[in-house]
């Protein structure tokens, strides 16, 4: 049975910084590329970042230069540090496993007050 499960999130102010964990079960961790997605209210899921495989990584435009994703395979665990958060950060954010299946995690609340 796959378990992502997502924790670190809470309400922190503008500026602040969050530090997300993702514990996967399951699954072969090693292999699987990992990444962060959010949804904010009233809006559609998009990719935050993504770290493959083999380490490469990506980010979305807008949290470039403040968000750091990173794993630790030895932990089964991927990470996403959130600097300089903005109020638009505020969002569900969920973890994603991908290979040829994908599993996500339940989410957890991250929201920035101005």
């Amino acid at each position: 049975q796959v378990q992502l499960v997502e924790s670190g999130g809470g309400l922190v102010q503008a500026g602040g910084s969050l530090r997300l964990s993702c514990a996967a079960s399951g699954i072969i961790f090693s292999i699987y590329d990992m990444a962060w997605y959010r949804q904010a209210p009233g809006k559609q899921r998009e990719l935050v970042a993504m770290i493959f495989s083999g380490g490469s990584t990506n980010y979305a435009d807008s949290v470039k230069g403040r968000f750091t994703i990173s794993r630790d395979n030895a932990k089964n665990t991927v990470y996403l540090q959130m600097n300089s958060l903005k109020p638009e950060d505020t969002a569900v954010y969920y973890c994603k496993a991908s290979m040829r299946q994908a599993y996500w995690g339940q989410g957890t609340q991250v929201t920035v007050s101005s």
